[in-house]
């Protein structure tokens, strides 16, 4: 498995999973006018110009993708996402570790799901996020949580 920059030549693919990957989101929350449903695949090529897009490559194929931004010395994280028939593996929790690591100059990250996504909540509960803040977007609740980031595990990660 390589977890890479991707390319806007990628953006079809990417754009592909992650309408895929959030059906089971906007199920959850009964909203399907969620941004990544929404998305057309000209607003993620315009993307690729201010924020590091992700992928995940196996077996020469991607399977999932996840894009930050940084934002004075925060990163957001957001649509990350990984297709389906390779939930389950640790995919997620190796594409949020990348995703953490592409700003070195970031100390903290931040990101958000929705109220009802259980697994998303604790997945990034295990990792250390904490809960923020609530907000409505559209019909959905979703949960803001951030992390600081350890500069000295950064730097051992960054040296591998």
């Amino acid at each position: 498995m390589e977890i890479c920059e991707a390319k806007i030549e990628d953006a079809a693919i990417i754009l592909q999973i992650q309408k895929e990957a959030y059906v089971s989101e906007a199920e959850l929350h009964n909203d399907f006018n969620i941004p990544p449903l929404t998305q057309s695949l000209a607003e993620l090529e315009c993307e690729f110009n201010n924020k590091c897009i992700l992928k995940v490559v196996l077996n020469g194929k991607i399977v999932g993708s996840g894009q930050v931004k940084l934002n004075g010395s925060t990163s957001h994280i957001g649509r990350m996402a990984i297709k389906g028939n390779y939930k389950g593996l640790g995919i997620g929790s190796k594409l949020l570790s990348a995703l953490e690591l592409a700003y070195p100059e970031a100390d903290r990250v931040e990101l958000f799901t929705g109220i009802n996504s259980k697994a998303n909540l604790n997945m990034y509960e295990r990792r250390g996020y904490r809960r923020i803040k609530e907000e409505t977007l559209g019909k959905t609740t979703v949960v803001f949580l951030d992390k600081v980031l350890n500069t000295a595990n950064k730097q051992i990660n960054q040296d591998k």
